[in-house]
């Protein structure tokens, strides 16, 4: 039985890791293609627009 449960933890552990690593690999290549249309249109950021305000900014890495 602890051997089970010992497995069980293990398994659990392992599709963790695996999901954040896929989640990483997506922000990077989100941001790899946005830094590429970027350079291609020759834009120095990307704009967004706040709801609220109605201002617009240059979107930061983190969203």
């Amino acid at each position: 039985m602890p051997q089970l449960i010992f497995i069980i933890v293990i398994g659990s552990v392992c599709w963790l890791i695996y999901k954040r690593f896929i989640q990483a690999a997506q922000r990077l290549q989100q941001k790899s293609r946005r830094q590429e249309s970027e350079r291609r249109t020759g834009a120095i950021g990307t704009l967004v627009k706040d709801p609220v305000t109605g201002e617009y900014r240059v979107k930061r890495d983190d969203e």
